[in-house]
C-alpha cells in the first residue's frame, strides 16, 4: 500500500488493530454501521477492546462475543427496538466497564480529541448524574462570568471504523443520505481510520466530479479502504438500502434467555462475508430493503 493507494483487504484492516486498543465505531444505532468490518473483528482473536460508539448491533455483538473490556457510549439501541439486547445482557451481568455519556458530551469528547485538546468545556450534562458517575470534573470560566462547566475529556481513539457510500483508492470518501451523524469526528479523533465502502473507484474527481460536497473529511485522515457492498447490513445505508428489521428481530430473539451467542454467531457473523450475506438473500435482497421513514 502506498500513500496514493490505500486499498486493503478486510483481514489487512483488522491486522492493523490490536487487543487492548481503543476503537471508535461510526454510524448511529442501526444506521450506517461498518458491520462487515465488525464481523471481521468477530472472526479474529482481538479482545480487551475499549469501544467508543453511538452503539447498535455493532456494540451488542462485540459484547456478546467477549471482545469488549470497556464501553464508552451515549446509547446502544436498534431504534425501533429501543435497547440492544446483547449489550443489555453484558451490562446486567457486569461483564464490561462502562462510561455512559449524554449524546452531546460524547460529541464534545470526540471533538476535543480531534482538536488535540485534553478536554472541552460544556454545559451538556449539568444537573445530571452523568458527570459524577463518569468521574468527570468541572472547570470554572476564567472570564467575568465565572460559569462552572463540565470539562469533557477527549475521547482519543487508537483507530476508527466507518462505512461510506463511496471511496477512492487514495482515501477520499463520500457519505450520502440525509444525515452523516458524527463520522468525520471519529476520523479526526483517531490515529488511524479504516473505511469499508459500497463502491470503490480509482479517483473520486473522475467518477463523481460534481459531488465533492459529499466528502466529509480530508483523505489524510483515512488509512485504509476496502470495497464491501452491503457492508452496513443489517443497519441501513441511505440512500442504497434500509435497515433489515426482520433480521434485527431474529437477532434479538436469539438473545432471549439463555441467549447463547455461540448459537447466534453462525448466522449473524458467518465464516466469511459472502457466507453472511448469502444467508440473508445476497445483495439483491439487501438492496431491496426499504428505507425507514421518520
Amino acid at each position: 500500500m502506498s500513500a496514493l493507494d490505500k486499498r486493503m483487504s478486510p483481514a489487512e484492516i483488522v491486522g492493523q488493530l490490536s487487543s487492548g486498543m481503543t476503537l471508535g465505531i461510526g454510524g448511529w444505532g442501526p444506521r450506517r454501521k461498518p458491520m462487515a468490518l465488525v464481523r471481521e473483528i468477530l472472526r479474529s482473536d482481538l479482545t480487551d477492546l475499549t469501544v467508543v460508539a453511538y452503539g447498535g448491533a455493532d456494540v451488542g455483538m462485540l459484547c456478546a462475543a467477549g471482545k469488549v473490556k470497556k464501553l464508552v457510549f451515549a446509547f446502544v439501541s436498534l431504534d425501533a427496538i429501543p435497547l440492544e439486547p446483547w449489550f443489555r445482557k453484558a451490562r446486567e451481568a457486569g461483564g464490561i466497564e462502562v462510561l455512559e455519556l449524554d449524546e452531546g458530551m460524547f460529541q464534545w469528547g470526540l471533538k476535543a480529541a480531534a482538536f488535540r485538546l485534553p478536554f472541552l468545556p460544556t454545559r451538556v450534562g449539568l444537573g445530571t448524574d452523568l458527570a459524577e458517575l463518569g468521574g468527570l470534573r468541572h472547570v470554572t470560566s476564567p472570564y467575568d462570568d465565572g460559569e462552572v462547566l463540565i470539562a469533557m475529556p477527549a475521547l482519543k481513539l487508537d483507530a476508527a471504523l466507518l462505512h461510506a457510500n463511496r471511496a477512492d483508492q487514495r482515501g477520499n470518501i463520500q457519505l450520502l443520505g440525509p444525515d452523516v451523524y458524527y463520522d468525520e469526528w471519529f476520523a479526526r479523533a483517531a490515529d488511524k481510520t479504516f473505511v469499508s465502502t459500497e463502491e470503490l473507484v480509482p479517483a473520486m474527481e473522475d467518477a463523481y466530479p460534481a459531488e465533492a460536497q459529499a466528502s466529509i473529511v480530508e483523505r489524510c485522515f483515512i488509512s485504509g479502504v476496502v470495497e464491501m457492498p452491503g457492508g452496513a447490513h443489517p443497519s441501513s445505508m441511505p440512500p442504497l438500502y434500509g435497515w433489515d428489521m426482520k433480521a434485527l428481530k431474529a437477532y434479538c430473539d436469539m438473545a432471549k434467555d439463555p441467549g447463547d451467542w455461540a448459537a447466534a454467531a453462525p448466522r449473524f457473523v458467518g465464516a466469511s462475508e459472502s457466507e453472511y450475506l448469502a444467508g440473508f438473500g445476497g445483495m439483491e435482497a439487501v438492496r431491496a430493503l426499504s428505507l425507514p421513514i421518520f
